[in-house]
């Protein structure tokens, strides 16, 4: 794999150049981006793959939800429809994707959209609901729509900075693209994240002259779903785990330090599962040989799966700052103002 990604070095050259020239002409405002009269906040990355954005929309909600009139807008990514859609509890994931759905039922007096032409969708939005503030899910790249305020997220143990452009690397554009942002979270960290590894990290990222925080990922006490048992109880337990997502390694990191026994099936991110898949599943399941057995998936994963599996159960996640969290959420309160 390494192999081919460096035989296709002369690509990512180009693939830069074409970026590159396009950042310009959106800079110089040969091409058009659009701003709104309220808080258009943009949570994004530089790289493909799960940097954590979906856990991060989320600490926003909680963070305004309860102040403003929060509204969220995803393109809906591999959903079967098209243009704007205004989730709702009869939509399923195939109807607005997997995320914009999670957000819906997981959290009341919100309005979460779908539209793939993000300047369109915000300006229905405020036309159907008058949001005080729209959260735009990876939108980073998304340069019609000039947002407020970016934040610009990039995983601990994959900086933006030690990545390449696609196809050698993973960054979907260059590392310059930093400075549109405003902050700068560092995410998935460990939990005992050293002074030292937190201020190697720091010097890498200061030439773009950023606030920097560092967050982890916290996983819930206890699985919810067609069983509600904490993660004490789950070690009893033969788990079948299902992950769709871009990178399951922490969560599987997390099971095997909690002790629980578990057999993996991984498909991609963002997999929607066919009825055979379905089947190798359920057929995985039957002969697991033990009373006490369960299916586990993730958070997002339950989206898509649990209108088609009846024994499945998930293990919630959320964000948390490792400090400084009082700081982030003064700058974000702050630009609200």
């Amino acid at each position: 794999m390494k192999l081919v990604r460096f035989l296709l070095f002369p690509f990512a050259v180009l693939y830069d150049l074409i970026t590159t020239i396009r950042n310009i002409l959106f800079d110089v405002h040969y091409f058009k981006s659009t701003s709104f009269k309220i808080p258009i906040i943009v949570v994004g990355n530089l790289s493909v793959g799960g940097t954590g954005k979906t856990p991060q929309i989320e600490y926003l909600i909680r963070l305004l939800k309860d102040t403003y009139n929060v509204s969220v807008l995803s393109r809906g990514y591999k959903r079967k429809t098209k243009g704007f859609v205004l989730v709702n509890k009869n939509h399923t994931a195939n109807d607005v994707g997997d995320e914009p759905l999670q957000y819906f039922k997981k959290f009341t007096n919100i309005n979460v959209v779908v539209d793939e032409k993000r300047v369109a969708g915000i300006t229905n939005l405020i036309v159907q609901k008058s949001p005080e503030v729209v959260l735009l899910d990876d939108a980073f790249q998304h340069r019609k729509v000039k947002g407020s305020f970016y934040i610009l997220l990039t995983k601990y143990d994959d900086l933006f900075t030690d990545d390449f452009l696609l196809p050698t690397g993973n960054l979907r554009e260059s590392r310059a693209g930093a400075k549109r942002a405003d902050v700068i979270v560092v995410t998935k960290c460990p939990f005992n994240l050293k002074k030292e590894e937190k201020k190697r990290i720091e010097v890498k990222l200061q030439k773009f002259n950023k606030k920097v925080f560092f967050t982890i990922i916290s996983y819930a006490d206890k699985i919810s779903g067609s069983q509600e048992i904490s993660l004490k109880e789950l070690k009893k337990f033969e788990v079948l785990l299902i992950t769709g997502i871009a990178n399951p390694s922490p969560l599987l990191e997390f099971l095997s330090k909690k002790d629980i026994k578990f057999t993996h099936l991984k498909y991609a991110d963002h997999h929607h599962f066919s009825s055979k898949d379905l089947k190798a599943i359920k057929e995985k399941f039957k002969i697991i040989n033990s009373d006490k057995k369960l299916i586990l998936t993730t958070e997002k994963d339950y989206t898509r799966l649990n209108s088609k599996l009846i024994e499945l159960s998930f293990l919630e996640i959320e964000t948390n700052f490792i400090e400084n969290q009082h700081k982030f959420d003064a700058i974000i309160k702050g630009h609200m103002q």
